[in-house]
């Protein structure tokens, strides 16, 4: 168990725990269907390292693209990869890492998002909106696994 003082201030670390198998959670993760379900639709995905993709972040007016590359992708273990919005006023770099633990009869998923530059006041206000924003996204999740 990480305590808070161990927390990387520049980075966003959320865990969950889910009921279901890892295999499962790794599913959630990986299949394109199921993705779009929790996260958003997504061109090109396939979790194998090097592999380049597009999500598509629906917005108003038009969509934007998140250009990404698999940089882990260890099944029911790990799956890293870049994330880098295409069409932002001030672009950022970051890297997501999701990291699957069996525990007990369930799993334990950690997100951990870094590259965020906290001396920078937009990058900090960007990482506490993402912050909010991922955990949001993870009761998304949650529902997916509940209903697959």
């Amino acid at each position: 168990m990480v305590s808070d003082s161990e927390l990387d201030p520049a980075a966003v670390e959320i865990g969950s725990f889910f009921p279901q198998p890892p295999q499962a959670v790794w599913r959630a993760l990986t299949e394109p269907d199921l993705i779009e379900r929790w996260l958003m639709r997504s061109i090109g995905f396939a979790p194998a390292t090097g592999t380049h993709f597009i999500f598509i972040l629906p917005t108003n007016p038009g969509s934007s693209e998140i250009a990404c590359e698999i940089l882990t992708a260890r099944p029911a273990e790990q799956l890293t990869h870049t994330w880098f919005d295409l069409r932002a006023d001030h672009p950022a770099r970051w890297v997501l890492d999701w990291t699957i633990q069996p525990e007990g009869r369930g799993t334990r998923l950690l997100l951990t998002q870094t590259g965020f530059d906290i001396s920078d006041r937009r990058q900090k206000m960007v990482r506490n909106a993402m912050e909010r924003g991922w955990k949001s996204t993870l009761q998304r999740l949650r529902t997916v696994l509940d209903d697959a």
